[in-house]
């Protein structure tokens, strides 16, 4: 018995990284899986998203643990893809029991200098298509009356700041205030929702030369061993980074009934970064 047997997830940015994580993790517990991805590229991102291989790689990891999963090619400032790719999952499995906000970008740059599209790109992605993506699901959750689980992801940066990426920032303060006005409007339908704050990730978001130079700027072209102490220095325990399963062993615990009086909370795994 898995502690999520005949569960339905539907996770956004579930080609690589900590969506396929987290998809995999789901399905290992008994889920099955509605996975989408933007699979092109995001204009102001200086790294590359997920590609189509990818999102059918997942497809293949979840099967291989035991899920059944759709995927789908959809931006999650697409409401109309998402909900397509919701009704597709729901029309297959039967119902939704949770949804992972999970897609997003980190982008950098001066607040007072920045462009007004790299700007508005950040919010339409990483806050509007946050709620866009439980705008697309939500109905389906309240419609079957089995409760269910939401869970944001969020940041480190959604409960401080951090220099160089204030566009995120505010993006992902608005992910955690999204999460605490959804937990109230949803409870009556037995409906939980959660914010999660991860520091640094070990993905691609987190390990590309924009971010390797915010941590070494005395460098052209930083190695990520050359970066890795300064990922390290904003933590309190010895690591440079958490993994994404760290982050995915969190959200199971957050979609799972041992966590049935959870909701309107702010998780970090943050390896000790905002007691620091």
């Amino acid at each position: 018995m898995g502690k999520l047997d005949g569960r339905v997830a539907f996770i956004t940015g579930a080609a690589r990284g900590q969506g396929r994580s987290h998809a995999v993790t789901l399905a290992k517990e008994g889920a099955n899986i509605i996975a989408v991805d933007i699979c092109a590229p995001v204009e102001s991102a200086p790294y590359e998203m997920g590609s189509r291989d990818e999102l059918a790689e997942t497809g293949r990891l979840v099967e291989e643990a035991g899920g059944k999963i759709i995927t789908r090619v959809a931006d999650v400032r697409d409401l109309d893809a998402l909900t397509a790719a919701v009704e597709a999952g729901v029309a297959e499995f039967g119902r939704l029991d949770i949804i992972l906000g999970n897609a997003g970008v980190c982008t950098y740059g001066e607040l007072a200098t920045m462009s007004v599209e790299k700007f508005e790109e950040m919010i339409d992605i990483d806050l509007t298509g946050v709620w866009k993506t439980v705008r697309a699901g939500v109905q389906a959750m309240i419609e079957a009356g089995n409760g269910g689980s939401i869970v944001l992801t969020s940041s480190t940066a959604g409960l401080r700041n951090l220099n160089q990426i204030g566009h995120y920032v505010a993006a992902k303060h608005g992910v955690t205030g999204l999460a605490k006005a959804l937990a109230n409007e949803l409870a009556p339908h037995d409906i939980r929702v959660n914010s999660i704050h991860p520091s640094n990730c070990r993905t691609p978001m987190m390990t590309n030369i924009g971010v390797r130079k915010m941590f070494r700027p005395d460098l052209e072209n930083p190695t990520l061993e050359d970066a890795k102490a300064g990922y390290g220095s904003i933590h309190l325990l010895d690591t440079p980074w958490v993994e994404p399963q760290d982050v995915s062993n969190a959200i199971l615990f957050l979609c799972s009934d041992e966590a049935r009086y959870m909701t309107g909370g702010a998780i970090p795994v943050d390896a000790g970064m905002l007691a620091k």
